[in-house]
């Protein structure tokens, strides 16, 4: 993002090196909609004024870059930048950046959150990461509600060795996804994070984005899923996102609550649809909850007969590739992979 240039041709240049493809925008209003989307953000130090003036949203992974002098800390602080680069001389460092943000390498992040409690979101998020990995797909499914009761137990995964949340919490820096893939609970394609049985742990967005940039760099899919009440894990994840799903029953008032939970993830994810979830007691329609919420139709979860019993008995959510779940799952996941991965200078 800017209007420089001279910083314009020097970005390119570093941007064509590492064969990653940049979207250039020259004003706050044109980088707004690509704002939370991007999974990176270079400012140019000419247009780090105007940015704060436009309020756009805080976000993780956003770099305030100039040429010749070094931008000033006021500026970095006032736009919430983690690094300050002057280039040439920082170039290396941003081709390294940018080489581990190339689209063909880069897996996709679903964020997944209720419109009421108890919508089925932890249902839906395990069954796309289960769909995903029985389509040969490496997926990697993401805990983010440390009062959701575990996925671990969604999945019957709470006796599956591996590292859980109080191990990456404290994390503030890169972490090597190999590694961290290594270190996780897994079974076969699919690995997880998830809390433990211990006291309740606030979660630092900084170690949420250091997981999330792990992931998309060693899995081919990334699905969190959310609280409703978005803490600084929750907006990381949701600004780090290519799409959000929104799991909203078709009654009047998870309609009415699921649309203030809407204008909130709309503040930091560009993209975003709703799942409607039936019965329908009144007869609400799937595409009059979609309206009334503002957020397009991703599809309509049927009831499916014995899956409350499968989950209890341990049975991971669309493990048999069958019936409604299975096939939203697989619906949801070919559209969000037909998503182009976007970085923004």
């Amino acid at each position: 993002m800017t209007a420089d240039t001279d910083l314009i041709e020097e970005l390119l240049r570093i941007a064509a090196a590492a064969g990653t493809e940049v979207d250039v925008a020259p004003d706050a209003t044109a980088a707004r909609a690509r704002w939370s989307r991007a999974p990176l953000v270079v400012v140019g130090a000419d247009l780090a004024p105007a940015c704060v003036r436009a309020r756009l949203p805080s976000r993780q992974r956003l770099v305030l870059a100039g040429l010749g002098p070094a931008p000033g800390w006021e500026s970095a602080e006032a736009l919430g930048a983690e690094y300050v680069l002057r280039l040439p001389d920082a170039a290396e460092w941003l081709l390294r950046r940018f080489s581990s943000l190339r689209a063909d390498g880069v897996g996709r992040v679903i964020t997944v959150l209720g419109g009421r409690g108890g919508a089925g979101a932890s249902v839906l998020a395990g069954a796309l990461a289960v769909t995903a990995a029985r389509d040969g797909r490496r997926a990697l499914l993401v805990d983010a509600d440390p009062f959701g009761g575990g996925l671990d137990l969604i999945l019957g995964w709470e006796r599956v060795e591996g590292l859980r949340w109080p191990g990456l919490a404290a994390t503030d820096g890169a972490l090597d996804p190999a590694a961290l893939v290594r270190s996780l609970p897994a079974r076969g394609d699919l690995v997880m994070i998830s809390f433990d049985r211990g006291e309740p742990l606030p979660l630092p967005a900084a170690a949420m984005a250091a997981v999330l940039d792990a992931g998309r760099q060693a899995r081919d899919v990334v699905v969190v899923d959310l609280p409703r009440r978005l803490d600084d894990a929750a907006v990381a994840a949701l600004q780090g996102a290519d799409h959000t799903l929104l799991v909203v029953p078709a009654e009047l008032r998870a309609t009415a609550a699921a649309t203030q939970v809407a204008k909130a993830v709309a503040l930091h994810c560009a993209s975003a649809s709703v799942v409607v979830r039936g019965p329908a007691p009144g007869n609400l329609s799937a595409a009059e909850v979609a309206r009334s919420v503002g957020f397009p139709l991703a599809g309509l979860l049927q009831p499916e007969p014995g899956l409350a019993r499968e989950l209890e008995h341990g049975q991971a959510p669309a493990s048999g590739g069958r019936g409604p779940l299975a096939e939203l799952c697989r619906r949801v996941l070919t559209d969000v992979f037909a998503l182009s991965p976007e970085v923004a200078a």
